[in-house]
């Protein structure tokens, strides 16, 4: 087996871990951070009813990459659109990543902003 396959295939376990314990609910929504190499992606999902409330990413801001810089413009946007949807909480999945670099600046950025998780 490859070593991107092998990756992608502890990734995959990581995130169905995470996700059988976190789900977004109408009062606390879940936050979904998904990162790729060149953009990052954030979206608030009420899992209860399927709905996306909100999202934004770099591609949309059109921010050049998925940097750091980046992913703290990307949290503070979310957060904003979060506070236009009436959200004021959420759960943070970091979709079996490590809440390091790019994750944890758009979490710290949308923390700063007035969400809470």
């Amino acid at each position: 087996m490859s070593n991107i396959k092998h990756k992608n295939r502890l990734l995959g376990r990581r995130l169905a871990r995470v996700r059988r314990r976190l789900a977004g609910t109408t009062e606390r929504p879940r936050l979904s951070v998904r990162r790729t190499l060149k953009h990052i992606y954030a979206s608030i999902i009420d899992d209860s009813t399927g709905h996306t409330l909100a999202s934004v990413s770099s591609v949309a801001l059109e921010l050049q990459g998925g940097n750091v810089a980046a992913a703290k413009l990307v949290g503070k946007a979310i957060a904003e659109k979060a506070q236009a949807a009436s959200v004021q909480a959420v759960c943070f999945d970091r979709r079996g990543r490590l809440y390091h670099g790019r994750v944890k600046a758009l979490a710290d950025a949308a923390r700063e902003a007035g969400l809470q998780f």
